[in-house]
């Protein structure tokens, strides 16, 4: 008789039966329902059915009901066995509503604009070349902040002698917008809280958009 071996992965959940931080403690991890991929739950993506059996993107993970977890990947949301896995998991026929990947899209963009603004009113945020620099010269950098498109060189002059530090591309309208500005370039943002949720939800979001955003990688390539 061939022996089944159960490893601590077959354990991770692929769904929830509410949010977290209701007297439940939560998994730390969760799995993908299409891809079967697990990872934090920061990194991915919860799913609620909508009171008219529409699939639910929600991005806090805050609503209430049973929550289905997917992967932030572009190509993921897009297979084409996405509605069957939802309406497995949620026990019930549901719809997937037209255009999700753009809605997601739009709705991460959002909380990376809302991430960044809410640094700068705390004061963990600034914008500039040279307020910048001196904040990374000073080792007061939890996450620096490039416009999408942004010189590489530039870049890399920027993050002389810290090439370490974790490096997140945002379109350029969201990082104006963050400051009140017509145009932004480059920000950074203190360690901390806010640095660490700006760089999970910049994870997901260059999961969800379309192309390859450039990285710390490419940097001075």
């Amino acid at each position: 008789m061939k022996e089944t071996r159960v490893t601590t992965e077959d354990h991770i959940p692929d769904v929830d039966d509410g949010p977290s931080g209701r007297g439940r403690r939560a998994s730390s991890r969760r799995r993908c329902l299409i891809s079967r991929t697990h990872g934090e739950p920061c990194h991915m993506i919860r799913f609620v059915v909508g009171p008219d059996g529409q699939i639910v993107a929600d991005l806090a993970a805050r609503l209430p009901g049973r929550g289905m977890w997917v992967q932030a990947d572009r190509a993921v949301l897009e297979d084409g066995q996405l509605a069957r896995a939802f309406s497995r998991a949620a026990r019930q026929k549901v719809d997937v509503p037209v255009g999700l990947v753009e809605s997601l899209r739009d709705g991460l963009a959002k909380r990376l604009l809302d991430g960044i603004s809410l640094g700068r009113r705390a004061g963990e945020a600034v914008c500039g070349f040279q307020k910048c620099r001196e904040r990374i010269v000073a080792s007061r950098v939890g996450v620096v902040i490039c416009a999408a498109g942004a010189s590489q060189d530039e870049v890399a002059r920027l993050l002389s002698g810290q090439r370490e530090l974790p490096v997140v591309w945002v379109p350029g309208d969201i990082l104006a917008a963050s400051f009140g500005r017509e145009r932004a370039v480059y920000a950074v943002m203190a360690p901390g809280a806010l640095a660490e949720r700006l760089k999970a939800e910049y994870k997901r979001f260059a999961g969800v958009a379309e192309g390859t955003l450039p990285g710390p990688d490419t940097v001075g390539q």
